[in-house]
């Protein structure tokens, strides 16, 4: 048997490009960018130009239609409404504090943020003014780890970056406090496309955690659509530790495309939590590839919808190196007519003996109309392996529901408590405590909306 290669993920289907997105791209560039980003948006753009949007040809996207995104006509970005305070605090979550970035419709906005003091050989700031200082980290990662060549959407991004997050934690420094980054997209983005970046580079010896909220500010859900085409590239030294928590819960009306590509060094430590709350259709793929021993990776998510929501989550997990774990457990509640995509992949090379690797879905359908299209996959090239997948789709238990009722607990009280101890197993897998908090409010809210 010959290895698939593993960076192959989404066959080459040329199809339609999205309207508009040519101009937009053209007027990305500025005065003053560096010759090297000049190029990698060009060869990005070239990139898109060739392989066009993903079709229903395309294994990656067969259960993902994307249809009406390619018949939106996206413009560009009108000045954004100016935001204040007022405007931000109910995205914030109630949680304390934290050095916050505020991305406001692709640009970092300064007036909203507050980054205080962080400890010495911490950095935390604009992309863009990484950029503008040539911070060598920037150009040595920035479109390395999620290419161009992966995703179609990887390259419409890359032709438009311009700003986002830049972390980086020098060796053996540890921060005690988590990173917010909120990216905010107002109606001055309506009908057209924004394209967040997030650059974290994690030294040997490192620990952080770092929060990736994206939501939507003053506009009405059945506004116009407007695409999110979101980009994370993280780089974990050895025995670097990384908890990553990523918050999606834009309108109704938007489109959300992610990738968070995490590239692993020896010893080093990834846990993520994905929770998916909002969007017309929402897609996140989240590759993690093990490139040292003794790594290990811990993926969870959370995904509820309800109407015509579609979510889709596609992780890869690649186990290169021996003596590896990785354990992943994705959960859905899908109410109405909502759509929920999982394909997680496993990919085994024939060096990386003793890996361990986990992986679990599981959804729960609340109507009739609801459905799941589930794809758990083990590649395995390695004889000397413990490898589990699984998946489930059904309704709220017969028998639970009867236990209940014949304790007095019935009708919507017994969905809430059924449904709340399904979904409370994955989101106590969130170590900081104000953050677990805060998206278990977010997540018993939305349920209550899904439970009607």
């Amino acid at each position: 048997m010959t290895a698939v290669a593993p960076d192959r993920v989404e066959q080459r289907t040329a199809g339609r490009s999205l309207r508009g997105f040519r101009e937009l791209a053209e007027a990305a560039n500025a005065p003053g960018d560096p010759a090297w980003l000049v190029e990698l948006r060009r060869a990005a753009l070239s990139r898109f130009n060739e392989v066009g949007l993903p079709g229903s040809k395309d294994e990656e996207w067969r259960f993902t239609s994307l249809q009406t995104l390619a018949s939106v006509p996206f413009v560009a970005r009108r000045p954004p409404r100016a935001l204040d305070a007022g405007d931000l605090h109910p995205v914030l979550m109630g949680l304390p504090q934290w050095p916050l970035l505020v991305v406001v419709d692709g640009e970092v906005d300064r007036r909203l943020s507050h980054i205080g003091e962080l400890p010495p050989g911490a950095t935390f700031g604009s992309l863009a003014d990484a950029i503008a200082i040539g911070h060598p980290l920037v150009e040595r990662h920035l479109a390395h780890h999620a290419s161009i060549e992966v995703s179609a959407f990887n390259a419409a991004g890359t032709a438009l970056v311009r700003d986002g997050a830049f972390v980086q934690v020098a060796p053996d420094v540890v921060l005690e406090s988590p990173l917010h980054v909120v990216y905010v997209t107002t109606g001055g983005a309506a009908s057209s496309i924004v394209a967040p970046r997030t650059l974290v580079v994690l030294d040997r010896g490192a620990e952080a955690t770092v929060i990736e909220s994206f939501v939507t500010v003053g506009v009405e859900s059945s506004a116009s659509a407007y695409l999110t085409d979101a980009c994370a590239e993280i780089v974990l030294g050895a025995s670097a530790r990384l908890e990553h928590i990523r918050l999606q819960r834009e309108t109704l009306g938007a489109y959300h495309i992610g990738f968070t590509a995490v590239d692993q060094a020896e010893g080093s430590h990834y846990r993520s939590f994905a929770l998916s709350l909002g969007a017309r259709l929402s897609r996140h793929n989240l590759h993690a590839r093990l490139g040292g021993s003794a790594v290990e990776t811990l993926l969870y998510g959370l995904y509820l919808a309800r109407g015509d929501q579609l979510v889709d989550n596609h992780t890869a997990i690649f186990h290169d190196r021996p003596d590896c774990r990785s354990w992943e457990v994705y959960k859905g509640v899908l109410a109405e007519r909502a759509h929920g995509v999982f394909n997680g992949k496993v990919i085994v090379q024939p060096e990386a003996q003793q890996t361990d690797a986990k992986q679990t879905n599981r959804n729960l359908l609340l109507g009739d109309d609801a459905r799941v299209d589930t794809k758990p996959q083990l590649e395995i090239f390695a004889d000397d392996v413990k490898c589990t997948h699984g998946a489930t789709v059904g309704k709220l238990d017969a028998q639970q529901r009867f236990y209940l009722q014949s304790r007095g607990i019935a009708g919507r009280e017994a969905e809430v408590l059924l449904i709340t101890a399904f979904i409370a197993e994955v989101l106590a897998e969130i170590v900081q405590p104000q953050v677990r908090e805060a998206l278990q409010a977010l997540a018993y809210a939305e349920m209550d909306a899904l439970i009607g």
